[in-house]
């Protein structure tokens, strides 16, 4: 393996990774179409790209597909030359696929190394007639493959009977995708009556853009219709970029009494499939074209990805920023509260007024301030319980605040992301409407955190032996309530008698405070509290924002659009490279699909994934089985001595 190719495989699994790590979980215009193409290019990757990138030389896969009814078990029973799949009227006939190799070939189909979501059953070759041949339909083994080793089958190709690709039952239609797009080469089977239907257009179209080898079965063709359903045929085939694809017309024939076609119906068809399984050349040129085809049809899936997840993660970050811009207006009208004097009403005016006695207060409050530091201490410790009774009201009223708040905020964010088909999307099955149940609690801590982180303001700024012997005299939890009134005190929002008597309480407490610290201290002391708990408030309502990370962070998971496309054009640059003479090495060893018979392509430096497609050959050699082999005779027990009887 060349340093090149091993470049490229990193680069494909670094994309490989890229994609599987995106989800697309809402349900926005393209992500359905996004998200089908993800899934389909990473099995891509696992079943075709991967194994054929690291072994160019490895056997040809030929599936066979069509729609419902179009003959693809008979054709491929015809081109082996015995009943090796199953035929029949009930639809869907073929639930397994039907691997069909050289047993020279086992090893490689056998492994893991392609298809390796698929489990291997070994299958039993009888002789017995094709409405009973292969295995039993079983819808219960639609995720294995059932593998039959026959010398009938030419070396270096293999022939698998895929579902329809049309079938009734989905899990036939996806498989039948999986499997045509892990193939190297397609014979695409088709009726003079169902040529024109979409759904095979549809892969069809999908083989165009991967450029990949197709020849077309026209089968059941009326007697003297050949030439017109042909004609037709083809000019379709060129419209849609598939005008070098061969096209094999099958008349309407009798069966004979095992189900089986007549030779000479397959014989075009044998002999370009023959034709291809010989010719190494043009093996490794199938294989190189089907190759780079699908990687560059990968990087054009992975943009589409990309720009659905750029849609998802735009989609996903409004919605943030709508649930981000409730609470954060939550918190501000909680920060409101507290400036515009609505926590000093009622019951808090009502004990500061008992505590700091405020009819006297005004009346004697040039003369109090000018009384020595015992004076003002004796005032104030007689009514240690009212200043717990203003604390407390205090921690009641801006607990009430906060609660209510986070629950209008958490029915607004819940109510304005619903309001579009993806909120009730992002939404369903989650509830999400009310705050936590842990709310109530977590706002007591907050205040309680809160007014311990007062209490270490004043002490830190009480750091003179003086000032520290005056809080203490007065007592922390006295200076902590006048503080708090500081921060809470203000006419806006207060009515009538309120307004004084919240004003002339925050001019004693601030007075007071200023006595001990200074005005300036005061000031700043104010604000560091204030800033504290706007701080505080809007981490609570952050807190209660981020519940919505479990539905929002699945949509941003993963590599965003601009990764998925670095990734997708360092695996093309990469590409461009397998095949190509080393720039550092003096001679390189010719890869397979530069060789044929020991002599060198005309063009060796030329990459054989960039090179242009020459038309496919329609080759009819004869109309014998694929290879030179003789059928042996029963034996007295009804084999062939050539066949295998094995079991699962």
């Amino acid at each position: 393996m060349t340093d090149a190719t091993i470049a490229a495989l990193d680069r494909l699994d670094a994309l490989r990774s890229a994609l599987d790590g995106v989800a697309l979980p809402l349900s926005i215009a393209g992500s359905d179409t996004a998200r089908d193409g993800r899934r389909s290019a990473v099995r891509q990757i696992d079943d075709y790209i991967q194994p054929r990138l690291s072994n160019l030389e490895a056997p040809l896969l030929a599936v066979v597909g069509g729609s419902t009814g179009a003959g693809k078990s008979t054709l491929v029973n015809a081109l082996i030359g015995l009943p090796v799949t199953r035929t029949g009227v009930i639809r869907p006939t073929t639930r397994q696929p039907i691997l069909l190799h050289s047993p020279v070939d086992a090893g490689w189909f056998a492994s893991s190394r392609i298809l390796p979501g698929l489990a291997r059953v070994t299958g039993v070759v009888r002789d017995a007639p094709a409405s009973e041949a292969g295995e039993e339909p079983d819808a219960a083994q639609i995720g294995s493959v059932v593998l039959v080793a026959d010398e009938r089958v030419p070396r270096d190709l293999a022939i698998l009977d895929a579902p329809d690709v049309d079938s009734i039952a989905d899990e036939n239609r996806e498989l039948a995708a999986q499997l045509l797009a892990a193939a190297d080469l397609w014979l695409f089977a088709t009726t003079a009556n169902r040529y024109a239907d979409a759904v095979p257009w549809k892969l069809l179209d999908d083989a165009a853009a991967r450029d990949i080898t197709v020849g077309v079965v026209l089968n059941r063709v009326p007697p003297g219709a050949e030439a017109e359903v042909e004609a037709d045929l083809r000019q379709m085939l060129g419209e849609r970029g598939l005008g070098t694809a061969p096209v094999f017309v099958v008349g309407e024939s009798q069966l004979d009494d095992r189900g089986m076609l007549p030779a000479s119906a397959v014989g075009a068809i044998r002999g370009w499939l023959t034709g291809i399984a010989g010719d190494r050349a043009e093996r490794a040129r199938i294989a190189g074209r089907t190759l780079a085809g699908t990687v560059s049809r990968l990087a054009v899936t992975a943009r589409t990805v990309a720009d659905a997840r750029d849609e998802q993660v735009v989609v996903a970050n409004d919605l943030r920023e709508t649930v981000a811009t409730v609470h954060t207006d939550a918190a501000e009208r909680v920060g409101d509260a507290t400036r515009d004097g609505v926590l000093l009403r009622g019951e808090v005016l009502a004990r500061w007024q008992d505590f700091v006695g405020t009819s006297d207060v005004f009346r004697t409050l040039e003369s109090w301030f000018s009384r020595t530091r015992d004076k003002v201490t004796a005032w104030f410790q007689g009514k240690p319980a009212p200043a717990i009774e203003v604390e407390h009201e205090i921690e009641s009223g801006l607990h009430a605040v906060m609660v209510d708040e986070a629950g209008r905020a958490a029915s607004d964010a819940w109510t304005r992301v619903r309001q579009s088909a993806v909120g009730r999307q992002l939404t369903s099955g989650a509830d999400l409407a009310h705050p936590s149940a842990d709310l109530p609690s977590r706002a007591s801590q907050l205040v309680r955190d809160w007014q311990q982180g007062l209490i270490e303001l004043i002490t830190d700024q009480a750091a003179g032996k003086r000032t520290k012997a005056r809080v203490m005299s007065l007592g922390l939890n006295v200076i902590t309530v006048a503080l708090m009134v500081v921060v809470f005190a203000s006419t806006g929002g207060l009515t009538g008698g309120e307004i004084a008597i919240a004003g002339g309480s925050a001019v004693v407490g601030q007075k007071l405070l200023e006595t001990i610290f200074g005005e300036d201290a005061v000031r700043r002391l104010a604000a560091q509290a204030r800033e504290d708990l706007e701080t505080r408030v809007h981490a609570l309502m952050h807190e209660q924002a981020a519940r919505w990370d479990a539905l929002l962070d699945p949509v941003e998971a993963g590599a965003d659009g601009a990764a998925l496309r670095d990734a997708a054009a360092e695996l093309e640059r990469a590409m461009a490279l397998v095949g190509r003479p080393s720039a550092t090495a003096e001679h390189r060893a010719l890869l397979p699909i530069d060789v044929v018979e020991g002599e060198a392509m005309d063009d060796a430096a030329e990459s054989p994934l960039e090179a242009e497609a020459d038309e496919v050959r329609e080759l009819e050699r004869g109309t014998g089985p694929l290879p030179a082999i003789e059928h042996d005779e029963p034996s007295a027990d009804g084999h062939r001595s050539g066949e295998q009887e094995t079991s699962r």
